[in-house]
């Protein structure tokens, strides 16, 4: 008998398969806030009875859902068009059950209509009514009380009888106070509804204590405000700043991780030895918050880097030492990834039985940085700390700051990278930089936008980082640089960079690494901003690109046209009425001139075979204008002078 107690018992409609979802609402599906999104579900019962389905949701944490009917799309499928109205965390379901009263009056037309007795009948649809008075309160129970004794009453007007059966009134009435006792109701699912800096964003990184007068002096958040007027000139909205807490003296690395710095080496931000602090060097608290002030003035977001690990001399250490691992020698297990050694930072131990006292201390960290004001997060290797804490983290401040967005920075298999992006993480990074043909790279565009992924995973794409120096930036070659940040502007809506080392060309590598040789991450570094060959120029025009253009600020409408020559990666963005597209054109042969045909899918453009159009390059700076027929049309590019066309397409 036991088997009975998770049987749906005198319920009788069966749900199935209601889409969008992760893993059965295990995880949240992903949005943003203006997005229609076509919910989809199988429901149907046994014998002819009619049934109601309705999609259900509430934000997370309310206690009431808001109800409407679906659609009945044919073959047992239903459908409803959601349009979230805020940024939330939502839950959502489908309850449905036997529409008795439709059912009955469906039979009841039917059989008067064939001249069948009906005398019962209205007796039946009586009691259905009354049942339902039962449940109501008010008028509409003085309503329906009413309605279910004219039905019932074999001395009332006949005429009026029939009319109260096919009553609207009373339809709508009964639909309100069906018997909520014998429904079914499917899975709850999850879904994130984000605000549209999550959906197009462009992230710009830089160290403010390299912002000093000169390479010996610290910079300070003052001095960082200097480059904001600049930042915004290029087109970004996002800044983002590695770790600004304080840094472990403790093992302290020296320029170019050295295990033997001086005095004056000032460490690795990511040593950090406080997680609610600000370096002094930097400034206090107050100077923080009144440079996230004035990034606002130019519309752009202070992101903050939080890393979860410490140096030795952080206060959990001797606070909380179960946090931590410890050797058989007594001394304390440091970060490892061989042959890679971190000896200036400890990783926290997620398996420790304190772990409650652990998940509250780390959640409270991000929930203070917000309450100071910061909205951005980049989390650093968010794939070395335990999975299901991320889970529980983000979504815990996601119902209370839905408007936090997460940046996860995880190079790593790709199941653990989907599966921070399931947790809850809004960006994620990718393979981008490492998709070095036009094959891979289309390759790879496809599994990220048109597989089950792109309901959870939103790629932020970055052609450099602190911690990355791709072989073809290791040449001073402006081809491959603005090929590459072209690449990374047009099929992603979310993109970024390690500003200063991009747009100055900054290519030395460390020997024998894929990373900057006398890396930022170690030492001051004092850039000449306006260094003759720099990329600012060339990197506004394509932000300014982005910025202007509807058809590049989402992701998932990439739309891949064919090319005879296989160095030429051809795609297509659009809007969904088609009055923005753009053609992108890039030649990845980042040395020699190449050409070719290219064959424009005409169905998806919405153009005629034999119709003329005309494409804008804005990528050149005198925006050259072509007019075009038909599907083959020849392109040539040579790297030296621009390694990419962006086109507007535009009807004749």
């Amino acid at each position: 008998m036991n088997s009975l107690q998770n049987a749906p018992g005198r319920s009788r409609v069966v749900i199935e398969n209601l889409t969008p979802n992760v893993d059965g609402g295990k995880y949240p599906v992903k949005r943003v806030l203006g997005d229609s999104i076509k919910m989809r579900v199988g429901a149907f019962a046994d014998s002819h009875d009619i049934i109601t389905v309705e999609f259900c949701h509430r934000r997370k944490g309310s206690k009431d859902w808001v109800r409407n009917p679906m659609a009945d799309a044919g073959n047992d499928e239903w459908t409803y068009d959601f349009q979230p109205w805020e940024i939330a965390l939502y839950e959502y379901t489908v309850i449905a059950s036997i529409d008795h009263f439709g059912s009955w009056r469906d039979g009841f037309g039917k059989k008067l209509e064939s001249g069948a007795p009906i005398e019962v009948e209205l007796l039946i649809g009586g009691d259905i009514v009354l049942a339902a008075a039962k449940r109501a309160t008010g008028e509409d129970k003085k309503s329906l009380n009413a309605y279910g004794k004219i039905l019932k009453d074999p001395d009332a007007n006949y005429r009026n009888r029939i009319d109260t059966a096919h009553s609207e009134d009373l339809r709508w009435l009964v639909s309100r106070f069906l018997d909520r006792e014998l429904e079914s109701t499917s899975p709850i699912c999850l879904l994130l509804v984000e605000r549209k800096l999550a959906a197009f964003s462009t992230w710009y990184e830089y160290f403010p204590r390299s912002c000093g007068p000169d390479a010996d002096t610290h910079g300070t958040f003052d001095d960082a405000k200097n480059r904001l007027f600049e930042i915004d000139r290029m087109g970004f909205n996002i800044v983002y700043f590695p770790p600004i807490h304080s840094i472990g003296k403790a093992f302290r690395k020296g320029k170019n991780n050295t295990l033997t710095p001086s005095e004056t080496d000032v460490g690795s931000p990511w040593a950090c030895a406080g997680h609610k602090d600000i370096l002094p060097e930097l400034g206090t608290l107050e100077d923080f918050q009144s440079f996230i002030t004035e990034a606002a003035r130019y519309e752009i977001e202070v992101a903050l880097d939080i890393a979860f690990q410490c140096a030795p001399d952080h206060a959990w250490v001797k606070e909380h030492p179960s946090w931590f691992k410890w050797r058989p020698d007594g001394t304390v297990q440091y970060a490892e990834n061989p042959p890679k050694k971190y000896q200036d930072i400890l990783p926290i131990n997620f398996e420790t039985e304190d772990w409650k006292s652990l998940w509250t201390e780390l959640k409270s960290v991000l929930e203070y940085w917000i309450s100071v004001g910061v909205k951005v997060f980049r989390i650093d290797n968010p794939h070395t700390k335990s999975l299901h804490f991320w889970n529980w983290c983000i979504l815990e401040i996601k119902t209370n700051h839905p408007e936090v967005i997460f940046l996860a920075e995880a190079f790593t298999r790709p199941k653990r990278k989907y599966n921070l992006a399931k947790g809850g993480f809004t960006h994620g990074y990718t393979y981008f930089t490492w998709r070095n043909t036009p094959s891979e790279m289309r390759q790879y565009l496809t599994e990220l936008t048109t597989s089950e992924t792109k309901d959870y995973f939103w790629p932020n794409f970055w052609p450099n980082t602190p911690d990355i120096l791709h072989e073809d930036l290791q040449v001073k070659n402006q081809a491959v640089y603005m090929g590459r940040y072209i690449l990374a502007a047009t099929l992603s809506s979310n993109i970024g960079i390690y500003g200063p080392a991009y747009e100055l060309m900054d290519c030395e590598p460390f020997p024998g690494k894929e990373e900057n040789n006398n890396s930022e991450k170690y030492e001051l570094k004092q850039w000449d901003w306006n260094k003759p060959g720099n990329l600012k120029d060339e990197i506004a025009r394509v932000n300014g690109i982005r910025n202007s253009h509807v058809a590049l600020q989402r992701t998932f409408n990439v739309f891949f046209a064919d090319s005879d020559n296989p160095h030429f990666l051809c795609y297509l963005k659009q809007n969904w009425d088609r009055t923005d597209q753009i053609l992108v054109i890039v030649n990845m042969d980042w040395e020699y001139t190449q050409s070719g045909n290219v064959y424009l899918p005409l169905d998806h453009i919405g153009v005629g075979e034999h119709d003329s159009f005309s494409v804008k390059d804005l990528n050149d700076p005198y925006e050259a204008e072509y007019t075009w027929s038909g599907s083959k049309n020849f392109i040539k590019l040579d790297p030296k002078i621009s390694p990419a066309h962006i086109f507007k397409i535009k009807r004749l």
